[in-house]
């Protein structure tokens, strides 16, 4: 399972799906280590979908995103990713996210509630029955 400082991996129960909960403050780190983990599970699976779970989040390092593995995975999930939710999305990234899920080739919505979140990305937590 992935975990840094700020991103933890929550496991899923279908295996092409990738949910980690983000808080506090993302470092250009955990960035670096979230992209490498992710470009690995492009390398393995055909197609990903992925839910991103804002939770107490500090907002990011200036910088934290401009490295050659945070750009790398990001032009790779053009491809690779299905649909991505987010969930709690600060408003500016909201915004961002709803606008380029109707030009990308990427289905990308956010979500006021976590259960809608994980039913667009089709899995649960993993362990956890349905309407539980």
């Amino acid at each position: 399972m992935f975990t840094t400082p700020s991103v933890r991996e929550e496991p899923t129960d279908t295996g092409n799906v990738f949910a980690f909960h983000i808080v506090k403050e993302v470092s250009a780190e955990d960035m670096t280590a979230m992209s490498e983990y992710m470009n690995a599970q492009f390398d393995t699976h055909d197609k990903v979908s992925m839910l991103l779970i804002f939770d107490h989040y500090d907002g990011a390092e200036t910088g934290a995103s401009l490295n050659l593995e945070a750009l790398k995975a990001r032009f790779r999930s053009l491809a690779k990713v299905e649909r991505y939710g987010v969930v709690n999305a600060p408003d500016r990234a909201a915004k961002l996210i709803e606008t380029m899920g109707a030009i990308i080739p990427v289905e990308a919505k956010t979500f006021d509630r976590e259960d809608d979140g994980w039913s667009f990305v089709g899995a649960r937590p993993k362990g956890m029955t349905p309407g539980a």
